[in-house]
């Protein structure tokens, strides 16, 4: 049985998506039962035709050699979702903040807040490594945690 970090960002398309991958991968090398998944908060908001996941999370993992097999659409977080994770991390505070006190309003106070830009605000080149530094060091914390 593995614990469940459980990522949220607004579309589940491209920062909670890439810090799901990123985590599952490195998780091993770190001998933790742990596993993420990933939703989210608004994914209405998502462009129709945007696909499964974002290009820019599909070239940052192909950049890292991160299998992405199989990619599945994104979807929205659920209360049976945020039961079943043991950590919960929003991806960045101001923007999903709002989103948790509007639709989930008893959670909001589980979740740790970190501060990554979505698409419109930040580049990919500084938001994927930002994501990537957050995880390896949750990685590391959740190793001395269990030490």
């Amino acid at each position: 049985m593995h614990d469940q970090v459980l990522f949220l960002c607004t579309g589940n398309y491209y920062r909670s998506r890439f810090a799901e991958y990123l985590f599952n991968h490195h998780a091993p090398a770190y001998s933790l039962p742990w596993r993420a998944d990933s939703r989210g908060l608004a994914i209405e908001l998502l462009e129709r035709d945007a696909g499964p996941i974002s290009p820019h999370t599909l070239r940052g993992l192909a950049l890292r050699r991160i299998p992405v097999e199989p990619v599945r659409p994104p979807l929205a977080v659920s209360e049976p979702d945020l039961q079943r994770a043991r950590l919960i991390v929003a991806l960045k505070r101001s923007e999903h903040l709002p989103m948790l006190l509007q639709r989930f309003p008893d959670w909001v106070e589980r979740v740790e807040y970190w501060q990554v830009d979505d698409i419109g605000d930040s580049h990919p080149d500084q938001a994927l490594p930002q994501i990537e530094i957050a995880v390896l060091g949750l990685l590391q914390r959740l190793a001395d945690a269990g030490r």
